[in-house]
Parts: structure tokens; sequence; C-alpha cells
């Protein structure tokens, strides 16, 4: 069970007070009494919190560590580099050494890359170099997306940047796990959820062990990866295709797949992705990813093709660009380290560029007269009762339907029943509610 992080996170900020106090002193008398090898950090030993499970996963070294909780104080103890200034510095003016600026809602101190480097190294050039790897797009902080130095005025030196810690990470720092995000133009998708279960799903059985694979491959792939040493060899992530008509359980099944593994799935609404403009498609995909990065999410594009669809001869600068659009996604789906599945009504419809780096394509048929018959069966509620004329074994020989289609039909039955204050369901209710469902698509019922 997660314990509340506050004990251990003001020990942390104790101790980096207490280093602070150090470096000051150490550049203002000019002694030589910091040293990383003499750190006494608050032990992980007995603390279980997000903050230290964290710290425990990703084993942060001594200055990864005074790093984060240099970027991490300012939104937990606002005034902690103000106090530790006016009591030891009373002329912060004169003192740049330590960095930092002021914000313009938020008029406390604010840590920069000089003040992280100023806390580790002082005026050591030697050490100072060697912490500029924190800020390295290669290390850890930047890979994950958790801390990002904001650039400099112009004509200034880098390390005047303010140090900003991600919103996620202080979330799941001081809140213990992270807030789910909402549907927005910031993050255009939404968080499926479904009260059914896997036994509401009728599929046929060669698509249910497909679907199996992708449930061990959840539960699995971080042993794979790490235990067994494949992180060299493959690709992070796994990328899926459902496709087949509209209606045969696509959406369904990977919200089930989320709900049975315990993973969040968001399904992209493309419409808002998709932009006529130059640069913006990959703006937003960008910002889409980048906050899916890292978290284990499942993300789910239906109606893929307006975003994975074949590319074009270049004949005029928008095929150009929209060929440019498709390459960009490809990287970027390659580079995620979750879950992606596309749906399409037509495998065809997916450019080959992609189908060649999916790792499981699931054909999700229309279902047999067989498969029709268990969703007649399980779509009706249990306070209802067929009326004796009706034969659903009949009825699902004779019309083909998606699941979908028989939902709607059930949903359309269920109606006529409570208009009639009668919780039964008779046949000619049935027949028009097929009837209906055969019009939408301009088919003949016969």
């Amino acid at each position: 069970m997660i314990q509340t992080t506050i004990p251990y996170i003001q020990l942390s900020f104790s101790f980096l007070e207490n280093i602070i106090k150090v470096r000051i002193k150490d550049e203002i008398e000019r002694s030589d009494l910091f040293s990383m090898e003499l750190l006494n950090k608050p032990y992980l030993n007995g603390s279980n919190t997000a903050f230290t499970e964290f710290l425990r996963t990703h084993q942060l070294n001594d200055a990864e560590y005074i790093t984060l909780l240099i970027a991490l104080v300012p939104h937990v103890q606002p005034h902690f580099f103000d106090n530790i200034i006016q009591q030891h510095l009373p002329k912060a003016g004169d003192f740049p050494q330590i960095g930092g600026v002021r914000g313009k809602n938020f008029r406390g101190f604010l840590p920069t890359m000089e003040t992280i480097l100023f806390i580790l190294a002082g005026s050591n050039m030697e050490e100072r170099f060697k912490y500029l790897e924190l800020f390295n797009e290669e290390h850890f902080f930047a890979k994950h997306q958790i801390l990002s130095i904001e650039d400099a005025p112009t004509g200034e030196p880098r390390a005047a940047g303010k140090i900003i810690l991600a919103n996620d990470y202080v979330e799941l720092f001081t809140q213990g796990k992270f807030r789910l995000p909402k549907f927005s133009t910031k993050f255009p998708a939404q968080l499926l959820h479904t009260d059914l279960e896997w036994s509401d799903l009728v599929l046929n059985e060669d698509t249910l062990n497909q679907i199996k694979e992708l449930e061990i491959w959840i539960e699995h792939h971080k042993t794979l990866l790490e235990e067994w040493g494949m992180r060299k060899k493959l690709k992070p992530g796994y990328r899926v295709l459902f496709y087949g008509p509209p209606g045969t359980g696509k959406t369904l099944t990977a919200t089930l797949l989320g709900k049975y593994t315990q993973k969040q799935v968001f399904k992209i609404d493309l419409s808002m992705v998709v932009s006529k403009f130059i640069g913006e498609t990959e703006k937003n995909l960008a910002q889409l990813f980048a906050k899916a990065e890292h978290k284990d999410w499942i993300l789910f594009f239906d109606e893929a093709d307006a975003l994975f669809g074949k590319r074009t001869n270049v004949k005029d600068a928008h095929d150009k660009y929209a060929n440019q659009e498709t390459a960009y996604l490809l990287q970027r789906v390659e580079g995620y380290n979750g879950m992606v599945i596309l749906a399409s009504n037509f495998r065809n419809n997916i450019d080959d560029a992609f189908i060649r780096r999916f790792q499981s394509i699931i054909h999700f048929p229309l279902p047999k007269s067989k498969e029709r018959l268990q969703l007649w069966q399980k779509g009706f509620p249990p306070m209802v009762k067929l009326h004796t004329n009706v034969s659903l074994n009949l009825i699902a020989q004779k019309y083909e339907l998606s699941g979908a289609e028989i939902m709607n039909v059930v949903q359309y039955c269920c109606l006529m029943a409570l208009t009639r204050s009668k919780p039964v369901i008779e046949q000619k209710d049935i027949l028009a509610g097929i009837q209906k469902e055969f019009l939408k698509e301009g088919r003949i019922m016969r």
C-alpha cells in the first residue's frame, strides 16, 4: 500500500537544505567542505511512497536525486530557496552564483540550470562540465520527459534557463499517482471504459486467440525486455491492427483489453489531430505521444485511415507534405513504448510501411449465424421475455447483422415493450428493428 509522501519529502528537503548551506559556506569562505562521498541522504528503507518507489525503481545517483529535489521543492515549499538565501545571504543580489529567476505570477525563487550546477559543483569547472550530462537529450530525465530546461532569453547563457519538472511527475511525487489528462485540444483523446465483461464479447475463436496474445504481451513485455535482455534486439512497444466492418467489436475489444490488464485505453479523436495547416498535425501528435510516453497507456486510433492511410505519388506540395506526415507518424508510433492499436474497416487502406511494422494484425469479420445467435441471446435484458412466436435461431440464420446492429435492434425492441408496459419482446418489433438497420445501409430486407 502506498503511504503518504510527506514524511520522506520533508526529510529529503532537510537534506537538500543542509547541502545548500554547506555549498554556500564553501563558496563564501573558500573552504572545501562539500563532498558527494560524505552525503548522508535519507534512507529509502521502510518508506513506501510513489516518490520512494520511483527512486528505487530508477536507482538515481546522488546528483540525479539532488537535481530532482531542486526541481520539486518550489512546488511543495515555495519559499524554500528564499528562506535559505535570507538566512545566509542578506544581500542575495551580491551572490549571483546560485542562479535562479523570478516567475511572472510566482514571485519566489525558481531554480535554473545554474542553481543545480552551483549546488552540485560550486565553481569547480571540471565538476560542472561533468554534471552537464544531466541535461543531455540522452539522459534518463529527458528520455522520460521528467525534467527540462526552459530556453534562456536570447544572448544569455543556457544555464540561465529555468528548470522545469513535468506536471505529471509533480502530481506523482505529491499525490501518489499520475492524474489522467482531460479531453482537450492539447490531448485529443478520451478514456474508454465499459461495464461489459469478456464473456459479453462474441467473436470467432481465431480472433479471440489472437487477442489473448495481446494480453500476454502486456503482462510479460517488461520481463522480456529487461530480465531477458531483449531491449537491444526489439523495438519498444507493440503495434496492432484491428480491421473489419463497423460494429464487429474492435472498440469494445480494445476497451476490455485495458480493463482486464489494468491499463488506461485512450481513443484518439483524429478530427482534432489532423490539420490542414503545415506542421500542425505533427505538433498535435508530438503533444499526444509526449503525454502518453512511459504511462503504459494503450492508444487506440479508430478509423485510422485518416492518419495512417496509403501514401500517394508526389504530384504537388500537398502530396509531399502528406507523405512527410505519414513518415513522422511512423517514427512516433515505432518509438512509443506502450501498445498502439489501429482500427480500420479495410486492411488495404493502411499504408504498407505501417503494415510491415505491426506485430499483430487481427481480423474482425461479420459474425456468422452461430455468433449472431449468441449476440441475440446475450443482448436482451433478463427481465424481458420473448413471445412464443419469436425464434432467435431462425432470425440469426436469416439476417446478417453486425454486433452493433443487433444491439440497436435489441434497444428498439425494449423501448417498444416499455411503451406497452409489458416486458415481452414480440416478433414484429424484432423485424421492424432489423428493417431500420437495413434501411440505414440501403439494403433490402427479404
